[in-house]
């Protein structure tokens, strides 16, 4: 009781500080019954506030209702379910709930929390709470609990094994066989229950333990869908996701008013393709960056933890057919997911037939995410490499606020230096790397009005090579005579900054910085470049190695191109 009076102070005192500005995803409810009759459910919602603040009751599709209390920011969510979980005043099949999930309100009478979209503190009612026991049934002697025990199949008895474990009673493996510690763990489920701890489950009793184990995937209408044309038959939560269209290689079952969606994946193919589709897939909106993936010889799986989702994509192949599924699922309700992932990993069937497209090449990535928006990086500029361990020379633009940095889209790397003030950065890659060409800088000064080439991205990635745009030198410093620059004649685009500018020799006079967004703007073939002399600068203070060209003559147009796109490399920042 007393760590419910303290969370109630804590969030009565920061509570008008904290409803400010909040996230819509940020705002939760802790959901702890539903019911599929209304009459019940408003009087098990009116049970609950006689000894708890801040009950609702809400419509969630079907015909079913939910009592939850909030609602709370999600830390606090989090809090008050642990708490009122570990003294028992909630089911343990709680769990944190979106409010996009609820419909109308139906308790309180004429109360309407989604509506006014604000955040309520729980006020504490220190009565005493009364202790639910569940009545003894008397169907079953212990003699006669074992002889029905006995008639369960393998399945039912792994069943009642793993509803133990959710439960927190049971720490052995799954496998059907009761032994002392299956015992035990029956036992204390019978205690905790109010029931005799005779350690074998009546009939009556194993229906309790099996109803509390489902009872997290309630209103979630979860059903066997038998889709002949993707040959796959597997539950499916429909009442929050109903089916949208056939876009190959997936069925597309979607929430429209958020993110949960189920996507049925059916395509024929090779172990090629399944490589294939397992890179493509960790390319999408829909499947965060972060958590553990493995593929196996003909499968794989990937999970994808993000702020707002959690993604989970299985898929293998058998013959010439891929199939599998994706469930992408609100992030913080934790238990419901991982209970819904059981039931949907348990039922997926293979059926004959497969989706076909007679328009998808296979091979090509776009038809193999058909449907799904690929993942984009917020920023792609130019960049080149500068020793054989694949240091990158890049612009300062390209690194700033970044969750994370590519290098081609491929290889991760870490800013080993930043100077903002001369627009240089250096990425050391997270990898080994093996570049094509590394650049050498020139020890020649430049002659002004020389012939000199840029190489970079221009499109940012679009193209999977970097392009090459021809210019000239027109000065060594800045338009009012500052240092350290060079004055280009050419056009170049966002992508290019960053890249390489080469004298004819092939050596590195210096590197390409973003055009200025100041109000005046200069004309379209005025641009600008960090000189060769800042670049190594910044290298030495990195404690990386320079090397000087060369100079062995002037290279022909298609060598100069070669060694220009070769030291070239695309930078990414993704947030």
């Amino acid at each position: 009781m007393l760590r419910r009076l303290i969370i109630a102070f804590f969030l009565t005192i920061f509570w008008t500080i904290r409803a400010v500005a909040q996230n819509a995803d940020d705002i939760v409810f802790v959901q702890i019954e539903a019911q599929p009759d209304l009459a019940l459910a408003s009087s098990r919602a009116q049970a609950y506030s006689q000894r708890l603040a801040d009950v609702n009751g809400f419509a969630i599709g079907r015909e079913w209702h939910a009592i939850a209390l909030g609602p709370y920011t999600r830390a606090d969510a989090n809090q008050v379910l642990r708490v009122y979980r570990a003294e028992g005043i909630i089911p343990r099949d709680s769990f944190i709930a979106f409010p996009r999930n609820y419909g109308q309100q139906f308790f309180p009478a004429g109360d309407d929390v989604l509506g006014r979209g604000v955040l309520r503190a729980p006020v504490p009612n220190p009565q005493p709470e009364p202790q639910v026991q569940v009545p003894q049934p008397s169907d079953e002697t212990p003699n006669q609990a074992r002889r029905s025990e006995r008639n369960l199949t393998a399945e039912g008895r792994k069943e009642l094994q793993t509803a133990l474990k959710w439960a927190g009673f049971y720490q052995g493996a799954i496998d059907g066989a009761y032994g002392r510690g299956t015992r035990n763990a029956m036992g204390g489920w019978q205690t905790a229950n109010g029931f005799e701890a005779t350690g074998i489950l009546t009939t009556l009793q194993r229906a309790a333990l099996i109803a509390q184990y489902n009872a997290v995937l309630e209103g979630l209408d979860l059903d066997i869908v038998n889709d002949t044309r993707t040959g796959i038959s597997i539950k499916v939560p429909l009442g929050v996701v109903g089916f949208d269209r056939y876009e190959a290689p997936f069925a597309h079952f979607e929430d429209g008013d958020g993110p949960t969606r189920v996507l049925l994946l059916s395509q024929r193919g090779t172990r090629d393709t399944l490589y294939g589709l397992y890179d493509v897939l960790q390319t999408l909106e829909v499947m965060p960056l972060e958590g553990p993936r493995e593929r196996g010889r003909n499968t794989f799986s990937i999970t994808g933890q993000g702020e707002k989702i959690v993604s989970e994509a299985r898929a293998s192949l058998e013959g010439d057919e891929i199939k599998g599924y994706i469930l992408v699922w609100p992030a913080g309700d934790e238990e419901r997911r991982t209970r819904l992932l059981q039931e949907m990993d348990k039922s997926f069937t293979r059926i004959q037939g497969v989706l076909e497209d007679d328009n998808a090449q296979l091979s090509q990535s776009l038809d193999l995410v058909a449907g799904l928006q690929i993942r984009r990086p917020r920023l792609s500029r130019s960049g080149f490499f500068v020793d054989p361990q694949g240091t990158v020379v890049t612009t300062s633009e390209a690194v700033q606020s970044c969750t994370r940095i590519t290098l081609d889209d491929e290889t991760e790397a870490s800013i080993a230096l930043d100077d903002p003030s001369r627009g240089v950065a250096v990425l050391s890659p997270n990898a080994p790397l093996s570049p094509l060409t590394v650049g050498r800088f020139s020890p020649v000064p430049p002659r002004l009005q020389s012939d000199v080439l840029i190489a970079g991205y221009s499109y940012e990635g679009v193209l999977n090579a970097p392009t090459v745009t021809a210019g000239t030198l027109d000065d060594l410093r800045g338009l009012r005579g500052e240092a350290g620059l060079a004055r280009l004649g050419l056009s170049a685009l966002p992508g290019d900054a960053g890249g390489p500018v080469l004298d004819n020799q092939g050596g590195v006079l210096g590197m390409l910085l973003p055009r200025g967004n100041g109000a005046r703007q200069l004309p379209e073939d005025v641009n600008f470049a960090a000189d060769s002399a800042s670049i190594t600068d910044v290298l030495t203070e990195a404690g990386k190695t320079v090397s000087e060209a060369n100079g062995n003559g002037t290279l022909d147009p298609v060598e100069l191109a070669q060694a220009a796109t070769g030291m070239t490399v695309l930078v990414s920042c993704w947030d």
